[in-house]
């Protein structure tokens, strides 16, 4: 029996939760000549990596460093990860190339669909990294109307507001320092668990609005503690982490993915 490959790479890579995630869907649907492993790799050697892969492998989960230098490894680029100027998956295509999209932006929508308003209209951003391109991305695919940048850096909180107005949402950005999130009715904040702490301070109460903080480990964050406490809906990074790995699961191994197997393996995961 061929054994069957998919991995997740990136430095540093010991902490990642992938392997949990992806060995718990093949366990749920019987899938034994499958094998998922993660491996250290800078973005010097993505390249180098990708050439040494037999005809075995048929996916890649990328975390950073390597988001960027996979668009271009990569034979073709998905609209959405061109758009967000990040990959986070690679695919093997049957002629040994690789297909490059990207599943965070899919995993925001879907950890925020359930739990927001279809009245939602205005959308907060915290940060201006790569996973905050992810989140405009995801705003406007949950049919939200207006943005908000909360950041620190002015240079890409703007490259933020340029997407989300080619993306047709109202944009408008503000220095990340004060609460920036009022009146928001969906907050996504990529801001480290440490620097959240500022950010916690000021949380207004407001049980409209929801939150989803990406940081996973180490829960809750401040911020989230601030957010529960005034009475928001928080969801964690742990839901969008374990919705991005199912499209990947799906798209490495053409099965729907058993969603609840995986997340119940990621909790475990983190109360170890």
């Amino acid at each position: 029996m061929t054994t069957l490959r998919a991995g997740v790479l990136g430095s540093p890579i010991a902490h990642s939760l992938s392997p949990v995630l992806h060995r718990a869907g093949y366990a749920a649907l019987g899938l034994t000549d499958w094998e998922y492993t993660r491996h250290e790799v800078r973005e010097d050697d993505l390249a180098g990596f990708l050439a040494e892969c037999d005809d075995t492998w048929r996916g890649l989960s990328l975390t950073m460093p390597l988001k960027e230098a996979a668009l271009d490894c990569a034979l073709t680029v998905s609209e959405v990860a061109r758009r967000a100027r990040a990959a986070n998956t690679l695919v093997r295509r049957a002629d040994g190339a690789w297909d490059a999209t990207n599943t965070d932006v899919e995993g925001i929508v879907c950890a925020l669909r359930s739990q927001i308003s279809p009245r939602a209209r205005r959308g907060c951003v915290v940060g201006s990294g790569a996973t905050a391109r992810s989140a405009v991305l995801a705003m406007a695919d949950l049919g939200l109307r207006e943005l908000v940048v909360a950041a620190r850096n002015p240079h890409t909180a703007a490259e933020l507001v340029a997407l989300g107005a080619e993306l047709g949402l109202a944009s408008s950005a503000h220095r990340l320092g004060h609460w920036g999130m009022l009146d928001a009715d969906v907050v996504v904040s990529t801001v480290p668990a440490s620097g959240s702490i500022s950010l916690a301070a000021g949380v207004p109460a407001d049980p409209t609005t929801v939150l989803l903080d990406v940081v996973y480990a180490h829960w809750p964050t401040p911020l989230a503690q601030a957010a529960t406490g005034a009475g928001m809906v928080v969801i964690s990074g742990l839901d969008m982490l374990v919705h991005q790995a199912a499209a990947q699961f799906t798209l490495f191994t053409g099965q729907p993915a058993p969603v609840e197997a995986m997340l119940a393996a990621g909790r475990a995961a983190l109360v170890r």
